[in-house]
């Protein structure tokens, strides 16, 4: 996951023979795009954008209807007049970045605990706005690398009118469920295509990757480039304890608990069933994610691994009496703050960091309270999100018209309120702010009575500020406003009792880091451009070899005919005509984590031949640390992509433009 400034091209040559010169890497970055929660890669001149299927259900799901349901049916277009918006969908391409790390540094000086927190933000803030200067069209983001040892401004050009242009149907593009999620040998279209337009015209792109539809080699050297969501290799071994022992398990409690509401739900009718497919893909999704990094994280070896490399660190340190007196005790510190995380966590994740727990209309409503409370304060002052570099992505997200479905706003609340009436059942005071005398159903249903779905109503409160948001009889918001108070509250006891003081450490240990090792390690993932090296390979593991390909000969033997393994009609009719022998997905060694998703794969001619779309089951605890022995990065492939879009969909006009043939 290493970060374009510091593409090791030297080591890639000696171990591949491929030569990785800075041409080839801004070709490679100014065609890389990044979705929402996932990645993509531009493959045509005119605007085309190549990603997952799975990263664009939101899509599919905002332009479905009881009549129409894209999820079973897929998405095609012949021309580009039926390529339709993808309502609140972005698309950003970096542009440029810029090393902040003495202004932050300077601004942050001799601070601790809360007064960290705020001066920190207030100079990101800052350095956002003297990169972007509010030019229209463009998107500053301050991100920390190395834990906070740098610190960088990553520009974006981004683009908000993103088309819907093809799409599979869901049972083929994650045929075998979640049974075969994480796993390998997979048989999935996990594919889509979008486009960009601006201002009502196709956004023309001389940079795009081009499209090769012939298999890869056993062997061949692979590039991902992607944005690589979070990894957690540089946290101390105290807060992998903490992972272990308490927030993930947490988590997955509610995760599991809200997946069988939402079965249950969807054993209504045909409708119900389709309202819940996609959160329940998200959710099952998540919940295998976080179980494989349980497993890693219960795995002694593994920690007695963490163990050893923090001693080795430690001692480093200790050898240098000036670095010592420097760095200080920072990993004590951070073993401190873990009694106050597990002191604020519960109420933390209830009332801030997972309050609504998925509500829209709930996430509409703390927005326009909070803004409406930030604005009028100086940007440096405001809670970080409302700053000015970020206030018009906040509006534009905030007024966008989109689909919400009520049945599973109810179930959202109403599973969010019941766990917070249990796990806030110590905090008597933080209890009655959520519920005040109302049961966790009643109160539930009284506010999905809300009228945010409406995005004029949302535009007027937003535009009125604090007098219309005060004036407002919404339920919601004027829930959200008697639950804020004790929100901020959980909120300043975090920043000062526990990210404050572990950011501060994590700073000194990245500084220590530095010293030891210098930029030969990369930093971990924060959701921004990265490029991975690897190759095409199968692996061997407790004497069983997975080989590296599938083909769509294989889909129909795998193929039962009841889900997950059925296959849609489109597929069963078509099957005479393919040509079944063609490589359809296949496994590579390269080093991808969630946000990975829809990153182009290619070859050394900087050519995409597929689309990343999962890992291996052994990847997931990747998250702490890669085994390039067996963690696998799982790819679609354009030759089974091609052939399916000629054979099975006829997409004659979108194959002549992948191919120009």
């Amino acid at each position: 996951m290493w970060t374009y400034e510091n593409f090791p091209s030297a080591k890639v040559q000696a171990t591949y023979g491929v030569k990785i010169d800075k041409p080839w890497l801004d070709h490679m970055r100014a065609a890389s795009v990044r979705l929402p929660g996932c990645s993509a890669s531009v493959v045509s001149k005119d605007g085309l954008v190549l990603t997952n299927n799975h990263c664009v259900v939101d899509c599919l799901v905002e332009l479905s209807s009881p009549e129409k349901d894209h999820m079973k049916d897929g998405f095609l277009t012949a021309t580009r007049a039926e390529e339709r918006q993808c309502p609140g969908m972005t698309a950003e391409i970096l542009v440029g970045t810029f090393d902040v790390t003495d202004q932050i540094r300077a601004a942050t000086d001799g601070k601790t605990g809360q007064d960290y927190a705020t001066a920190r933000s207030a100079a990101i803030a800052a350095a956002e706005q003297a990169n972007c200067k509010g030019e229209a069209g463009f998107r500053c983001q301050t991100i920390p690398l190395y834990r906070g040892g740098q610190y960088v401004v990553y520009r974006y050009q981004r683009y908000t009118d993103v088309r819907m242009v093809f799409a599979p149907e869901f049972a083929a593009a994650f045929f075998g469920g979640d049974p075969d999620n994480f796993n390998f040998p997979r048989y999935d279209i996990d594919a889509a295509f979008l486009r960009l337009y601006d201002k009502g015209q196709v956004v023309k792109t001389p940079t795009f990757l081009k499209w090769n539809a012939s298999a890869p080699k056993a062997g061949e050297p692979t590039f991902v480039s992607g944005n690589p969501g979070s990894t957690e290799r540089l946290l101390t071994v105290s807060q992998l304890e903490t992972y272990r022992d308490l927030t993930i398990p947490a988590a997955q409690l509610q995760r599991s608990e809200l997946r069988g509401r939402l079965i249950e739900y969807g054993r209504r009718d045909g409708e119900a069933k389709r309202l819940v497919a996609d959160p329940i893909f998200s959710l099952e999704n998540s919940y295998k994610v976080f179980f494989g990094r349980q497993f890693t994280l219960n795995d002694a070896a593994f920690l007695d691994m963490k163990r050893r490399e923090e001693a080795e660190l430690r001692a480093k340190v200790a050898a240098d009496p000036k670095l010592a007196a420097e760095i200080g005790d920072p990993w004590g510190e951070i073993d401190a703050a873990q009694k106050a995380y597990a002191d604020s966590f519960l109420a933390y994740r209830q009332l801030e960091s997972d309050a609504g727990r998925g509500s829209q209309l709930f996430a509409w409503a703390r927005t326009l309270v909070r803004a409406a409370a930030e604005r009028p304060k100086a940007s440096g002052e405001r809670l970080s999100e409302f700053a000015d570099s970020r206030l018009a992505g906040v509006e534009r997200g905030l007024t966008t018209a989109k689909k919400v479905e009520l049945p599973l706003e109810q179930i959202n609340l109403e599973h969010w309120l019941l766990k917070s009436r249990e796990y806030l059942a110590a905090d008597p005071e933080a209890q009655a702010a959520v519920l005040g005398r109302e049961s966790p159903e009643g109160l539930a249903a009284r506010l999905v009575k809300s009228k945010l779905a409406d995005p004029a109503v949302r535009k007027a409160l937003w535009d009125g500020g604090a007098e219309a948001i005060k004036a407002s009889d919404d339920p919601m918001i004027q829930f959200v406003l008697k639950l804020d108070p004790a929100a901020r509250g959980v909120r300043t006891v975090w920043e000062a009792k526990v990210s404050g003081p572990t950011d501060r450490a994590a700073e000194r240990i990245a500084k220590a880091r530095f010293a030891a090792y210098g930029d030969s390690v990369y930093p971990d993932a924060t959701f921004t451009l990265r490029l991975s090296y690897g190759k095409v390979a199968g692996w061997t593991h407790r004497g069983r070899t997975v080989e590296p390909f599938t083909t769509l000969g294989g889909a129909f033997e795998r193929a039962t005919g009841e889900e997950p393994y059925a296959l849609p009609k489109s597929w069963l009719d078509a099957k005479a005509g393919l040509k079944l022998d063609t490589v359809y997905d296949f496994v590579t060694t390269n080093d991808i984590i969630g946000g990975n998703s829809g990153s182009p794969v290619v070859n050394a001619k900087g050519e995409v031949i597929g689309a990343a779309f999962d890992g291996n089951i052994h990847s997931l605890g990747g998250a702490y640390g890669y085994d390039g022995a067996i963690n696998r990065t799982v790819v679609v492939s354009t030759a089974g992509v091609t052939e399916a879009l000629k054979t099975i969909y006829r997409r004659d006009a979108l194959v002549k433009e992948l191919t120009g043939k």
